[in-house]
């Protein structure tokens, strides 16, 4: 080889001591395939490559301004360096054409540099026990150490395995049981009022409709039919608290509404009622690619019993607080039966209740019906 050629190589060996590896390639204009590689392995593990097509390349290497082009490759390595401290990645490429940038000078055509971020000096100590549970003892260059619980597992495996676990209890679970607890509001809806009345008038947001039940859904088809039937106990409590200051009072074999007569104001005047139901409802259940339930809406009836009911008023007279309450049938319907339907997402759900069957008996009282409303708060599966 001229010497040229070597005096090229210890400039490119001496480049290769310091952190950043330079590979330097030799671009063929045409597209014919390369024949001649040489390849050098040096102290630090760096291997330099030079691939050329035929012996003539390598003569031309004499002409090239080996000190310029020293100056040239420290100056490019330290932008590389700095490019990739700034990166978001851990590996930034950056190419350089001096021979555009000076033509004339007979400089090479293409400079590629690859570097790689610094690692901080750390001192990394894993204790792994049973394969399953690990902890990481992390020491930093100034002797600080940080403690972190790990799992062997790969976050992508743990997934995998939560999401085998879901799949194997929806297929081998055909019915299952939750929790519901529903709070919203009553209304009357359908008043047919008699000559000389009017309708009742309710308080909003004093008339809550809560009811507590545990309900089963029965998986009706395969193992990943996501239509189920709903059945299950529940107990629902109704408040009616009217506005103004009037009252419930059952005279003469009838409930109406009366303006209080004693002159007191009524801070809160109430009938309330308490039942128990049974629902029966066609519910469709939607789930996720992990397995987890999303979109669900449920249709159906029920039917029920009441099983207490009670006025309560609340006024003050003379400085003190009096809450007199009162037991009795109100002449309300013992059997309760209706329609009902929920719409929710996940443990969320909205539901809405309309009784058929009318509040009262007939002619011992209003004539109105009940239509709940609100929102199903807890689903526990």
């Amino acid at each position: 080889m001229q010497r040229a050629f070597l005096s090229f190589f210890l400039l490119l060996l001496v480049l290769l001591g310091g952190p950043t590896v330079a590979r330097a390639t030799a671009l063929a204009a045409s597209t014919a395939s390369y024949k001649d590689t040489i390849v050098v392995r040096l102290p630090n593990q760096a291997t330099l490559t030079l691939v050329v097509r035929d012996a003539a390349q390598l003569r031309q290497m004499k002409n090239y301004q080996l000190d310029s082009l020293t100056s040239r490759l420290a100056s490019y390595i330290t932008q590389a360096e700095k490019a990739a401290q700034g990166s978001s990645t851990n590996q930034v490429t950056l190419q350089f054409y001096p021979d555009k940038d000076q033509p004339g000078k007979n400089l090479p055509e293409q400079i590629r540099i690859t570097t790689r971020k610094k690692e901080v000096n750390t001192n990394r100590v894993d204790v792994v026990l049973n394969k399953a549970f690990g902890v990481t003892v992390t020491t930093d260059e100034k002797g600080n150490k940080s403690y972190n619980t790990v799992d062997v597992k790969t976050k992508e495996q743990r997934q995998a395995h939560r999401d085998s676990v879901r799949m194997k209890d929806l297929e081998n679970r055909s019915t299952k049981s939750h929790l519901i607890f529903d709070l919203g509001l009553n209304t009357l809806v359908n008043q047919k009022t008699a000559a000389g009345q009017s309708d009742v008038d309710l308080r909003t947001e004093g008339s809550r409709y809560v009811n507590i039940g545990l309900d089963w859904d029965i998986r009706l088809g395969g193992k990943h039919s996501p239509m189920s039937l709903t059945v299950g106990p529940e107990f629902a409590f109704n408040n009616y608290m009217l506005n103004g200051n009037q009252q419930w009072v059952n005279e003469n074999g009838r409930t109406s509404i009366i303006l209080n007569r004693e002159g007191r104001q009524y801070q809160k005047t109430k009938l309330a009622t308490s039942s128990i139901n049974l629902p029966l409802m066609l519910r469709l259940q939607l789930h996720d690619s992990h397995y987890k339930p999303t979109f669900t809406i449920g249709a159906g009836g029920f039917v029920g019993y009441r099983l207490k009911s009670w006025t309560k008023v609340k006024y003050t007279s003379e400085g003190t607080t009096y809450k007199d309450h009162e037991e009795g049938s109100y002449n309300m319907e013992n059997f309760q039966y209706g329609l009902q339907a929920t719409i929710g997402y996940r443990d969320l759900e909205f539901f809405g209740k309309y009784n058929m069957n009318p509040l009262f008996k007939t002619n011992a009282g209003p004539d109105t019906q009940v239509l709940s409303f609100g929102l199903r708060l807890v689903g526990i599966n």
